[in-house]
């Protein structure tokens, strides 16, 4: 049987850091992505509704949360990016 090693209380297990330094990761880019898709389809669909254009603003708020989403998502690699650099 294989002994797991100690951990003293002022230290965190590498496993359970980098586990939730991945979280942290997970969430970030999820909100990065929805964020913007939904809530510019969806103000599309409502100026829709009230403009009586269908489907053109809601096909240019598509568009645009997908460009908004890949921005922010590109801003966040490259943070983590220079992040690494920092630490080496």
């Amino acid at each position: 049987m294989e002994s797991k090693q100690s951990v003293s209380d002022d230290q965190k297990a590498p496993d359970t850091e980098h586990t939730g330094v991945m979280l942290a990761t997970i969430g970030d880019t999820t909100w990065r992505m929805f964020v913007p898709s939904i809530g510019c389809t969806l103000l599309g669909v409502w100026t829709d509704r009230h403009f009586g254009v269908s489907p053109w603003l809601m096909i240019t708020g598509i568009v645009l949360g997908f460009f908004g989403a890949f921005l922010l998502v590109k801003k966040q690699l490259s943070d983590i990016a220079a992040r690494k650099g920092a630490h080496k």
